[in-house]
């Protein structure tokens, strides 16, 4: 498959060009794969099959996510949400903290934030309960996330302390598998940020980073995020990729809050910004 061809698929489904252009060498292979296996001598007959066949379209969108992430990515987002941010929004949460972790990947990011709410609870006490959402189109990163086994690339930003109290080395030192108790209390679950409506609403912090905002464009973009952002409660945190920014048109019912990567949904506290 040439890269015309790929951009015909990506500009059928609404597709950035620029969000794959660094990752498209291994989606590339996936989609060619899948295109054997059903037959497909061209991009053209491949799209028709999938407009007639919603099952494989589903299975096609879902060869098209690229789940790569590691723990602490961008680690000054990470200090800046475990000192400020997390704080603040327990004061205002009540007995309940809703998050969702909306297009989780293989759950580095899921188990990080799970790292540092412990770390809180260890520091100051009982928090409200947890209910804690990760979601995630691809069932086998999905699967992953859930058994919790990692290489030592995906944990190179964490502190050695970190890597000891959390997680256990295999006898060979290269796999590294997350405590049972990190793992206790999460919500897995297969969902289309595209497709499908939030799971809640009223979410205190939803970590939206490396999704829809890299990987899809135009119309297609900013209704799935727009789905997203509604399920987000007065005064929650969204956090987003470091090379992504919000679309436009929502740009005014946000704040940065202390970091580049956190904003805020106003209005906080029935002020407006």
């Amino acid at each position: 498959m040439d890269d015309k061809e790929f951009r015909e698929l990506l500009d059928r489904y609404g597709y950035s060009w620029e969000g794959y252009r660094r990752v498209r060498k291994g989606v590339k292979k996936r989609i060619s794969r899948h295109m054997e296996e059903l037959k497909c001598r061209s991009m053209k007959e491949y799209v028709s099959l999938l407009v007639e066949q919603p099952a494989l379209k589903a299975q096609s969108e879902r060869l098209m996510s690229v789940p790569i992430s590691r723990f602490l990515r961008d680690r000054r987002m990470w200090n800046v949400f475990e000192q400020e941010i997390l704080p603040d929004l327990l004061s205002r949460a009540g007995r309940y903290m809703n998050v969702w972790s909306a297009g989780c990947a293989c759950g580095e990011e899921v188990y990080t934030f799970k790292m540092v709410w412990a770390r809180l609870e260890e520091c100051c006490g009982p928090l409200p309960e947890l209910i804690l959402w990760a979601t995630d189109v691809n069932v086998e990163a999905l699967t992953k996330a859930q058994v919790g086994v990692y290489s030592h690339s995906s944990l190179r930003e964490l502190p050695a302390e970190w890597r000891s109290r959390y997680f256990s080395a295999s006898d060979d030192g290269k796999r590294f598998a997350v405590s049972e108790s990190l793992k206790r209390d999460i919500r897995w679950e297969i969902h289309s940020l595209v497709h499908e409506a939030p799971l809640m609403s009223g979410f205190h912090l939803i970590f939206l980073r490396n999704s829809i905002l890299t990987y899809l464009s135009g119309r297609f973009r900013n209704a799935a995020f727009l789905k997203v952002f509604d399920s987000l409660a007065a005064g929650g945190v969204l956090a987003v990729g470091s090379h992504e920014q919000l679309p436009s048109f929502i740009r005014d019912q946000t704040a940065v809050t202390g970091d580049p990567l956190l904003h805020r949904k106003w209005p906080l506290n029935g002020e407006n910004r």
